[in-house]
Parts: C-alpha cells; structure tokens; sequence
C-alpha cells in the first residue's frame, strides 16, 4: 500500500466530514458515509502513526471478525453494557450484514466450532487490508499523526476542530467540517474523556473489562499451560457466574470463563479493588450430591486403582495430580483405601477450588472499556448525538462493551456503518 498523505480540499461546495480515530468503528463509519455519498469530503483523522491496530492484533493475529448470531436477540445477550440499546441496531446491520460486507470486498469468512468468525487466511492483514482498500476506492482521506484536542460547534452549524500533532500542520493546525464521528476508542483515564463532556456529554466512567486473574502463590501456577474445557467460576460472596474454557497462566488464571466473568463484573470488581476469592468448579456438570453418588460407584467398581494416577472426570492429568496432592492423597493410595477425610478434601477442590484473586492483568494486548458516552445520549438509529446535531459517537468510546468472541468488533462495525450512512445521506 502507498503511504498516507493528507490532502484535504477547501471546497465549501463539498461538505467535510471529519471521522476521529483510525479503527474498526472509524474505518467502517468513513467508508459507509463515503460510499453513501461520494459529493462528500470524507476526513478519517488518526493520532497515532498507525491505523487499525486492534484490528491487527485481536484474536491472535487472526482477527476474530464477529461471531455465529443468527437473529439479534441472541446476539445481544453478549454485551454486559448496551445490550438493550442495541437491539435495533442490529436489527439494522448484525451479523448477516457484516458477513456479506466483507465477501463483497473479497473476504470470506468462516465459523470455528465455538461460534467465533474470522477471514479464511487465518490473517488479521487481510481484515485490515480489506477496509484500507475499501477506504481508499471510497476516496476517504486518512491524515495519521494528527490528533483532535477540541471539538466546537458553530452557531451557524458544523464544528472547527483544533488538531495537533506532526499531521496537524498539513491541515493549518484546524479543520472546519461540517458533521463529525467521534471514534476515538475507549480509554482508562476519566480525564480523558473531558473534551467529550466540554461537548454537554455525560460519561459513564471507565474501568477496565475483559482482564484476567492475578493469582499469586497459587499451588496452580507451577501447572502453567493447563487447559480445562469447561469449568464455572464464580465470585465467592457475589452472584457473578460464568462457565467456559479455563486456561491456568504463570501468574494465575485466563481463558473464556475468566474473560467473561471479568466483562460482566468489571464495575463490581474494580470496586472490590480486583480482591476476592474465585471459585472455580472443575466438573460443573456435578453437584455436591451426584459427585458423591458417582464417587461411591466408583469406588466399588475400580477399588484396586491407584487415585493418583488415574485422572477422572476427562482432567489433564497434571493438575488431577495436584489436586489428588492437595487433596493430601499419597501417590500409592487406592481408591479403596481412600480416607473420607482425604475424598472430601478432593470433593471440595473439585467443585469448589478457591484463587485468592490480587489483581488483574490485560488480556494480551486487547484492552477493552467498561465505560463511555452515555447510550440515553444517542439516538441509536443513526448514532447521532441527542444533546449536538452533527455530532456522531461509533465504537468503544460508547459505553458499550461486549464479551470475549467477536462482540466488540460486531458493536464498533455496526455504529460504525449506521454513523456513516446516517451522515451521508443528512439533508438528503
């Protein structure tokens, strides 16, 4: 691809329209609004020297697009914050929609066992390449190095934006356009979002979502790289609850359950200062009841066995071992000669391990905010502010998050597309 130059005409017969930030939410908005009406100016203005970087780094490098919803009121109840609003946003351009917005520009996608969707190449460049491209036939113009510190809007109507940075002086250090989507991401600092409220708008603050477990001197972390397909995590003392993959890490615990209990109670964690006790249930297809019952069959049946060394319930054989020692079961011991005392020991570490949680760590590289623009702010059809005509939201700078899966990219093309075509076809 050709370096970026920022060449922006001042033509007033051509209306401007400034798009702030340069990722998923940001590219999808500025070519929708391009393609819905080339006699625009379309601006896509980027901070950073970089476009798309979440794009490029999500899912492992391979991009995890979107994920197998197929009617909204499923796809919803993936988003911890703006699950209702949604609804009929997605009526509007969900999943379907997206699937066939990507095979019209070349990109076929293709559905993982779990639900995920990502391009067939196993490569986010492709992601990336394909929204570039799309950018450029749409005839947007993207200014890197050049940030927005104030947006203003003019009596008359429209906005003067004053930009900074290296890319700011190809512009005269301003812009006047004549509607503006913020996509500008979701951001830890509350201070961050001050210009956003300097604009009359209310922020629900920002806490971390989507993080994993800090879980220092556990017996677990010498098993690190262990992976169980399903467990339950609860938080002890809460209602938090979710079931799914769990993978133990050097420092604690990740993977889908963990992600996805974090997503859903990132406001009562970071109250909790990321303190507690997790909970986790190795075998959440047993209850304390069934579990004695199997085990007295068991038992009855395979006496000679030795406990150690046989791994029940489909366990990795190393972490059965740990829990069989912590269990304080010996490695000769059979299931015969298995104190009560010692099986319900390892009755208890089975369906309710505690991980004395101290802290939490980003999951990879792929932070993501609990927080943002109020939702009782926008006009959801259009993405359109309620309280500034001509001012646009899209993305995680919305208070809107969703769980591990493709449910972050999903929210940002959709407000994306419907920001985009709304501010193309204004007036119209």
């Amino acid at each position: 691809m050709q370096p970026y130059l920022c060449v922006v005409k001042t033509d007033t017969a051509k209306p401007l329209i400034a798009v702030l930030g340069g990722g998923a939410a940001g590219f999808f908005g500025a070519i929708a609004c391009a393609e819905a009406n080339p006699a625009l100016q379309v601006v896509l203005l980027e901070k950073t020297g970089k476009l798309l970087g979440k794009v490029r780094i999500s899912g492992g490098g391979r991009c995890n697009v979107t994920h197998a919803c197929e009617t909204p009121a499923q796809l919803v109840a993936h988003y911890p914050r703006g699950s209702k609003q949604l609804k009929s946003a997605f009526q509007q351009f969900g999943v379907a929609e997206t699937v066939a917005w990507f095979a019209k520009r070349g990109v076929q996608l293709k559905t993982e066992a779990d639900g995920r969707m990502f391009p067939t190449t196993d490569s986010s460049e492709t992601i990336a390449q394909a929204l570039e491209q799309a950018a450029r036939q749409a005839g947007v113009r993207i200014c890197l190095n050049t940030g927005v510190d104030e947006v203003r809007p003019l009596a008359e109507g429209g906005f003067d934006l004053k930009l900074s940075g290296s890319g700011a002086a190809q512009l005269g250090g301003a812009l006047r356009a004549s509607r503006v989507l913020i996509a500008s991401g979701g951001n830890p600092k509350s201070a961050n979002y001050d210009w956003l409220r300097a604009l009359g708008h209310s922020v629900a603050e920002p806490v971390p979502s989507l993080f994993t477990f800090n879980v220092p001197n556990s017996p677990l972390n010498e098993l690190m790289g262990v992976s169980v397909p399903q467990v339950r995590v609860v938080l002890a003392g809460e209602k938090l609850q979710y079931e799914g993959p769990l993978l133990v890490t050097h420092w604690g615990v990740s993977g889908p359950a963990v992600l996805k209990l974090s997503a859903w109670g990132a406001r009562r964690l970071n109250d909790l200062g990321y303190v507690g006790t997790a909970l986790v249930n190795w075998i959440p297809t047993f209850t304390e009841e069934t579990l004695r019952l199997w085990l007295q069959q068991f038992r009855q049946e395979n006496g000679k066995k030795t406990v150690a060394v046989n791994p029940q319930f489909g366990l990795p054989q190393r972490l059965w071992r740990n829990l069989t020692e912590q269990a304080g079961i010996g490695a000769d011991t059979r299931w015969s000669d298995l104190p009560a005392k010692a099986q319900n020991r390892l009755l208890e570490l089975l369906l309710r391990y505690p991980l004395a949680v101290r802290g939490k760590t980003t999951y990879k590289e792929e932070f993501v905010t609990c927080g943002g623009i109020s939702l009782d702010e926008i006009d959801l059809k259009t993405m359109q502010s309620r309280r500034v005509p001509g001012l646009f939201f899209a993305g995680e700078v919305l208070d809107i998050d969703g769980i591990t899966g493709g449910f972050n990219f999903q929210a940002a093309w959709t407000t994306g597309y419907l920001a985009g075509r709304a501010m193309g076809t204004a007036g119209s």
